[in-house]
């Protein structure tokens, strides 16, 4: 085969090498790219950094309870928009399809290290893990059903946005009942546990989620009333590396311990243990 002088033979193009989406992440702390595989292997927390990714409230109780079974409280209350809170009604039905909840909390009895508990979580994932009135009477309910049958209360919460704006005083009441609950617990002498994962904030951190008689944290997470950028611009000044973490928290004895999600478990049975010591 002959060529014309200064031409060159075509070359075959190279297959592309097509990457299917969602196989990498960025990690949100240090920026590291991490094989999702891996992630999950590692319980969804950063190899490099120990960053705690967050995760859905049905993945922490597949992780801590005993065959990562809830015996699950019905949801005997739905949702109201009663002040008529412009795309309320439209936010809940996006938030349920995309969380697979009817509401931003799960609640039941389920053993732990084969101490019987009642345990609830929050999650991130339904409207920012906010509490509306049905969330607080669920956390309430809860907190009556520890108390009448005398087991240990165990609250995993994820929320970053505190009492739910749509339903104004509806939802600050929530602060109140839950924290008056609690209150009647601590009489009766019945174990309490919170455990506090990223972010835990605003209404919910001022209320049930800093009343825990033992308070665990995971590494990293933001935990407070008010965000740090919001108390900058308030009163003017820089706050210390690290304000509002867990590590910041526990040096200043706000929380308890900081614990790693893979030693979330192991810990609780063994405070559970401790506790229901049978004097």
């Amino acid at each position: 085969m002959f060529f014309r002088r200064g031409k060159k033979p075509k070359e075959k193009p190279e297959a592309k090498i097509i990457i299917p989406d969602g196989l990498w992440l960025k990690c949100e702390s240090c920026g590291e790219i991490l094989y999702k595989k891996e992630l999950e292997r590692n319980l969804w927390t950063c190899a490099k950094c120990n960053f705690h990714f967050r995760i859905p409230a049905r993945r922490y109780i597949a992780l801590l309870l005993d065959e990562g079974k809830l015996d699950e409280f019905p949801l005997a209350l739905k949702t109201r928009n009663v002040l008529g809170f412009p795309r309320y009604s439209e936010k809940l039905k996006e938030a349920q399809q995309k969380s697979k909840l009817e509401e931003g909390v799960i609640a039941g009895r389920a053993r732990l290290g084969g101490e019987t508990v009642v345990f609830v979580a929050t999650d991130f994932g339904f409207m920012g893990g906010s509490m509306g009135s049905v969330v607080g009477e669920m956390v309430a309910h809860s907190i009556r059903h520890a108390r009448k049958e005398e087991i240990p209360l165990v609250i995993l919460t994820a929320s970053g946005g505190g009492a739910r704006m749509q339903e104004g005083i509806f939802s600050l009441m929530q602060m109140a009942k839950t924290s008056a609950e609690l209150a009647l617990l601590a009489q009766a002498s019945i174990p309490y546990i919170t455990v506090l994962t990223h972010p835990t904030m605003a209404g919910v951190m001022a209320s049930f989620a800093s009343l825990g008689d033992i308070i665990i944290a995971e590494p990293g997470a933001l935990l407070g009333f008010t965000g740090p950028r919001v108390i900058e611009q308030t009163i003017g000044q820089k706050l210390p590396p690290g304000f509002q973490r867990s590590e910041f928290l526990l040096e200043h004895g706000l929380i308890d311990m900081v614990v790693h999600r893979r030693d979330l478990r192991s810990t609780l049975i063994r405070i559970l243990k401790i506790l229901m010591i049978k004097k």
